[in-house]
């Protein structure tokens, strides 16, 4: 995107213009090359003896972001018509139409397009086996060579640029769905990085916060241990390459954060992001599990493809829903839900960035994973000392407390967590909004801890 683009309407309708444009062109070189595609194919009177000598467009003064990724991977022939033919379906869906027709002798489609439809989409969807057929057409040698630009070691894939899609297991590998990845449709026509957002395809939701490390309130020992986090993202390429350890350590970094809710687990989870300008996923598990026989490890595994070129901080919430303990096996149910236990655990393994998981209660964490975790950090309920400056960061403006009010008693008084703490704050100041009063009471904060404690089973 070009400097200055963000948060400023005119420059990004700029930006879309210029994509727009640099679109037409490579739009316009794919429809050439299909034609001739087409007519050496079926031998029929073609423009040119070969597809490749059909140049692409020069796109080296060109100031769009589309002209700046194709130039940023030095993409050559074979990679732009793969692209564009990706894209396609989301800007100009008619050119694909050439491969609607029947092959007359069979009164159906041509194998060799390839191709699938989509649940509303009418129109002809591309698969790899449709990118083949226009840069190999029927020469076998050539097929071969464009087999490799789909394998998950090219850049195209492994840096999500494209998506492929196996729909089902034992299929010729090239029958797989071709499709551009969210992020790069965004930068290609808008200009702008999509952020995958949660839906049923991919059960995990962006989350930051607006607080700060100096509202997070952990002790001296937690804190410590959050630091080699932060010390990790900021210093592992040091540690892997420079010091050259990276043969005998993994790159990821795995942490176990447990402790009774409400004591800053997924705080400190986004925080971290934060300070090290990360993203971080909190995965929904009631998206991911699945009754269904490998569905929990197809959920999983697309979380896990997706964030494995940029680096996400990966947040398993209430995480012993899914990495619990491995049962003994007594019938096929154990037997699949062991395995879905040790898929989550090569999938961690070898996952590159950080991943967190989050529980209330450490021991129902599988030890297979517990042993893997570089670090375990217990999240404990606050001291008296903790919960008064919990209390008084609660309130930026001590107007909006009434002069009864004792922030002191109530921490020394009431064992709680920052999440209960939060809870009773919003309770009193719901309550003095009824009552239209301007401050927070004594009497209603000490309610609101109340009901805190009852939903625990407390009343102390």
């Amino acid at each position: 995107m070009l400097p200055g683009v963000k948060n400023n309407p005119a420059l990004t309708i700029f930006e879309e213009s210029l994509n727009a444009i640099a679109l037409e062109k490579e739009i316009a070189w794919f429809k050439a090359v299909l034609t001739a595609r087409f007519d050496l194919y079926f031998e029929r009177d073609a423009a040119v003896k070969e597809i490749h000598a059909i140049q692409p467009p020069d796109l080296s003064e060109d100031t769009s972001e589309f002209a700046q990724i194709i130039r940023q991977f030095d993409m050559g022939f074979d990679e732009r018509l793969i692209a564009i033919l990706a894209l396609l379906p989301h800007l100009q869906p008619q050119v694909l139409d050439l491969f609607l027709f029947n092959n007359k002798d069979l009164a159906r489609g041509f194998t060799e397009f390839g191709g699938w439809r989509g649940k509303d989409h009418s129109g002809f969807l591309p698969t790899c086996e449709t990118a083949v057929f226009i840069l190999a057409g029927n020469d076998l040698t050539r097929r071969f060579q464009v087999l490799q630009l789909f394998q998950t070691d090219h850049y195209l894939s492994k840096l999500g640029i494209i998506k492929i899609t196996h729909a089902t297991n034992g299929e010729p590998f090239l029958s797989a769905k071709l499709t551009i990845t969210a992020e790069y449709l965004g930068r290609m026509t808008s200009g702008k990085s999509q952020k995958p957002d949660y839906d049923i395809h991919f059960p995990a939701k962006h989350i930051t916060t607006s607080l700060t490390w100096q509202e997070l309130v952990l002790s001296a020992e937690v804190m410590d241990e959050i630091e080699n986090i932060n010390a990790w993202l900021q210093h592992s390429e040091k540690i892997l390459q420079h010091w050259e350890m990276g043969r005998n350590i993994k790159p990821g970094y795995r942490a176990l954060f447990y402790g009774p809710p409400g004591t800053g687990k997924t705080l400190t989870a986004t925080l971290i992001g934060s300070a090290a300008d990360i993203d971080v996923y909190r995965i929904d598990l009631s998206m991911v599990v699945s009754k269904y026989i490998g569905e929990t490890e197809k959920n999983l595994a697309n979380v896990f493809d997706q964030a494995a070129n940029k680096n996400w901080i990966l947040f398993f919430d209430e995480a012993d829903a899914l990495f619990g303990k491995r049962t003994q096996t007594s019938n096929s149910n154990d037997r699949y839900a062991n395995q879905e236990i040790s898929y989550l655990l090569q999938r961690i393994e070898d996952y590159p960035g950080v991943v967190i998981l989050a529980t209330n209660l450490k021991a129902n964490i599988d030890e297979a994973f517990s042993r893997r975790f570089q670090t375990s950090i217990y999240f404990a309920l606050p001291d008296a000392e903790q919960r008064l400056r919990l209390w008084q960061g609660m309130f930026t403006d001590s107007k909006r407390l009434s002069p009864n009010v004792d922030l002191s008693i109530l921490a020394e008084k009431y064992a709680i967590s920052g999440g209960a703490i939060t809870n009773a704050v919003r309770y009193a100041a719901i309550q003095a909004v009824r009552m239209n009063r301007e401050t927070l009471t004594q009497d209603n904060l000490i309610k609101g801890v109340t009901k805190e404690l009852l939903k625990e089973g407390r009343t102390q």
